[in-house]
């Protein structure tokens, strides 16, 4: 796997405390959508890049690896001191990765509904049909590079409360539709762990304080991932966000804030 040659992400930072953080976004959000999660925890500076082809960055060019190329942006966003990481969905597994190849970095791990479906189809795979099966009428928009039906389907697939697409900002559903190509190159990182996270030396040795956090709504796949993760993991805890589902730290950047304060406590 090959990073883009020369891709600098852009990055903004939210929040004026005196503990810095690095929070990684899910696809087709941005890092600027942390700013109502960094209120609630005054006492953090969060560093929050944005993926290729998200946001201010420049976009993916289709060619490299795109896991790579966020994973690689994310190691650079990094102080030389211990940060807390903080990663949603996408950004959960880059934050996991992170926490496998460079330990030293990381003061605490919060990963919040990542989509580590190589977990499901290793502990449930009855149920990563079922989720193919939800997922094909956007497999099916990105085959036709429908993408604005392909990012219809998938904030909605996603975002069970998002209001409908035909309501949303223009710059917003363009934002999204110019995001939605990466996905398919994320599926061998995503269900085929090619970085090695389930090999054994990865998750089960990082020892890293901890947090796994998933919406009491969340989907029945991503529940399976998660037990999973938090099982193979020997210094983590998970939480759930009761009213929420994938988008937590969104919807419910409160009560995510909340579960996390003791992590940060103890870290």
């Amino acid at each position: 796997m090959t990073a883009q040659p020369g891709f600098s992400a852009h990055s903004v930072t939210i929040g004026s405390g005196a503990r810095r953080a690095l929070a990684l976004h899910c696809t087709m959000a941005f890092g600027g959508a942390w700013t109502g999660f960094s209120k609630a925890l005054p006492d953090l500076t969060l560093v929050a890049p944005d993926m290729p082809s998200h946001g201010r960055s420049a976009d993916w060019d289709e060619v490299s690896s795109f896991g790579e190329t966020v994973f690689q942006a994310a190691l650079a966003a990094m102080d030389d001191g211990p940060m807390d990481v903080i990663g949603h969905s996408f950004g959960g597994m880059i934050a996991l990765r992170l926490a496998v190849e460079a330990p030293e970095k990381l003061r605490s791990l919060t990963v919040i509904e990542p989509v580590f479906f190589a977990v499901a189809k290793a502990d449930a795979p009855d149920l990563l049909k079922n989720h193919a099966a939800r997922a094909q009428p956007f497999s099916d928009a990105m085959t036709a590079r429908d993408l604005e039906t392909a990012a219809r389907t998938f904030n909605r697939m996603w975002s069970e409360d998002a209001p409908p697409w035909a309501s949303l900002p223009e710059r917003t559903r363009a934002a999204m539709a110019r995001a939605v190509h990466v996905v398919p190159d994320t599926q061998d990182f995503l269900f085929d762990d090619t970085a090695g996270l389930l090999n054994p030396g990865a998750l089960d040795a990082c020892t890293i304080p901890t947090l796994v956090v998933r919406g009491a709504r969340s989907h029945p796949a991503i529940t399976v991932a998660i037990d999973g993760i938090t099982k193979r993991m020997p210094n983590a805890t998970s939480a759930v966000i009761e009213g929420a589902g994938h988008m937590a730290p969104i919807t419910h950047p409160g009560a995510v804030a909340k579960v996390i304060e003791p992590l940060l406590a103890r870290s």
